[in-house]
């Protein structure tokens, strides 16, 4: 690696760590950002220049570099964004004269609606999930693994939690007496989402379980401990255990996983009227306008009220 290469990664470096002190990045953004830049960085060094000198066309021929890789116009976006930052950061702190970027216009994006459930399908599936729970025929593990997933179906659709946020749960939640969590999110921000009834149900039933099968072993932290190198369960094994239950109850496992039930938590409120700025801080968004992705949900509501309340509307 040549000087001046050597350099630029230090400017990157300086770059995520100021990401990550001001302004709270966590560490999957801050290894995405890592990642896209190393590839931004691979591209210009393939160029014969790096990120001090080069220039608008650079950065477009790279976005034509992405296209011919077959990257889609949300995955462009996103590392053109990355990209932006960091160049507006070096023009900010002197390390060049103009940025590149300002000129640039982002690649044409759809919007993409997210996927979700109805309500009476994740009836469906909270039911399925609980059946056979207190059948004392089957055996112990068949009943730990049912209430497991119960509970934690329950809690995701009762409060919208991230998956990592979900598995990472600690046995403490099981002792509060509030009806809410306190959740430490992305960036470190902290927000309240409160607990159902049947979620709490749903715990108490499964941490009844669990002492029962873990006589005598060591008490964990977490609320759904597991053989894993965290101590709990993974992200992947309730995916996969989630898309089995949905296939049981006749969803297709291309329309499940922990975010659809994420998505459906947000949407299912909007739909019975819960306020935007009320369902952004549930979700732990720091911006609105990255809950706004469920404003199609508001657009057929607000249709629906003119239909059905304006004085002049159409009548039959």
């Amino acid at each position: 690696m040549t000087a001046a290469n050597r350099g630029c990664a230090r400017l990157v470096e300086v770059f995520l760590e100021m990401i990550a002190a001001e302004r709270g990045a966590a560490k999957n953004t801050l290894e995405a950002y890592q990642r896209d830049l190393a590839d931004y960085q691979g591209f210009l060094a393939r160029r014969g220049t790096d990120l001090v000198a080069a220039d608008t066309n650079c950065v477009r021929d790279y976005l034509v570099d992405l296209d011919g890789r077959g990257f889609k116009a949300n995955s462009a976006a996103r590392r053109l964004s990355a990209i932006r930052q960091l160049h507006k950061f070096l023009y900010a702190e002197k390390h060049r004269g103009d940025d590149p970027t300002s000129v640039i216009g982002g690649p044409r994006q759809g919007r993409p609606l997210p996927k979700t459930l109805g309500t009476a399908e994740v009836e469906k599936l909270l039911d399925a999930a609980a059946e056979g729970i207190e059948d004392a025929q089957r055996p112990p593990g068949e009943r730990l693994r049912a209430a497991r997933l119960a509970c934690l179906l329950e809690i995701l659709y009762a409060t919208g939690l991230r998956v990592s946020e979900l598995v990472a749960l600690p046995r403490s939640a099981m002792r509060s007496r509030q009806p809410f969590l306190t959740i430490r999110g992305k960036g470190g921000r902290e927000r309240l989402v409160p607990l159902s009834e049947p979620s709490r149900r749903a715990m108490a039933r499964f941490c009844d379980l669990l002492d029962e099968a873990r006589k005598g072993a060591a008490a964990s932290p977490w609320l759904f401990p597991a053989d894993s190198e965290s101590g709990h369960l993974t992200r992947q094994a309730f995916a996969r255990d989630l898309k089995v239950a949905a296939a049981a109850v006749g969803i297709s496992t291309q329309r499940i996983s922990p975010h659809v039930l994420r998505h459906a938590f947000a949407s299912h409120l909007l739909q019975n009227g819960a306020d935007l700025r009320v369902v952004q801080e549930l979700l732990g968004h720091a911006d609105v306008s990255t809950t706004q992705i469920y404003t199609h949900v508001l657009d057929e509501r607000m249709k629906a009220m003119v239909r059905d309340l304006h004085p002049l509307s159409d009548e039959e």
